[in-house]
């Protein structure tokens, strides 16, 4: 299987952020995210959040280049896709 990421084109915090994925299990992303050196703090319900100066890292691993779009839809096929909660549920 494999594993994905957008561009960096998401702010917030002052910087912009990729958003990282993977097409079969959390288990491969995490082990992805772990060997590059990407902390757990920055898996975010069903993907990473990876800054800007990371994203080249990334794709020297092995991820591969998608669109934002492409990527909810890689989730949401494989049955990954998890949406946060709504603060008015809380």
């Amino acid at each position: 299987m494999a594993v994905y990421i957008d561009a960096p084109n998401w702010p917030g915090h002052g910087r912009l952020w990729s958003h990282l994925i993977s097409d079969s299990s959390f288990d491969e992303l995490n082990a992805f995210a772990d060997r590059i050196g990407i902390p757990r703090r920055a898996f975010d319900h069903d993907h990473y959040d990876v800054p800007a100066d990371r994203f080249d890292d990334c794709l020297a691993a092995g991820a591969q280049q998608r669109r934002s779009r492409e990527l909810v839809h890689l989730l949401t096929v494989a049955g990954l896709r998890r949406r946060k909660r709504s603060r008015l549920a809380r």
